[in-house]
């Protein structure tokens, strides 16, 4: 295992996680996801109108591979939420279902959500990892 202090990658991936509140580590962008798992989950922050960071994983594959190593979690998209896993595509989904995901998000529930509002644009991250 390399020291942290000779991983600039894994570095800027724990600052990544640790300055945004929400973050989703997924295929793609979200105006353009590059999965059916990531795109079902930008879809479920964006239902429940969640400001949220995202980095694309695809441009470098050493940010799949420190991500993995970090959060020990082998699939992507990966939901961090103040600093801690929450899952990938199915625990999001499931959550979302339940409405654990806007509890833990503070969001309004989803029975009290506008369908005919749309959410915010989410909040952008330059994807500084590679």
């Amino acid at each position: 295992m390399s020291d942290s202090a000779s991983n600039p990658m894994r570095d800027a991936i724990q600052s990544a996680i640790s300055d945004n509140p929400v973050i989703l580590f997924m295929k793609g962008t979200p105006d353009a996801p590059s999965c059916g798992f990531s795109a079902r989950s930008v879809a479920a922050l964006q239902a429940l109108d969640t400001r949220f960071a995202a980095v694309d994983i695809l441009p470098d594959p050493r940010i799949r591979q420190e991500l993995t190593a970090i959060s020990n979690w082998p699939t992507t998209p990966q939901l961090f939420v103040r600093g801690e896993l929450v899952g990938g595509c199915d625990i999001i989904t499931e959550m979302f279902d339940s409405g654990e995901l806007a509890e833990l998000l503070g969001a309004k529930e989803q029975s009290e959500i506008d369908p005919v509002a749309l959410p915010q644009a989410p909040m952008q991250i330059q994807n500084n990892l590679a």
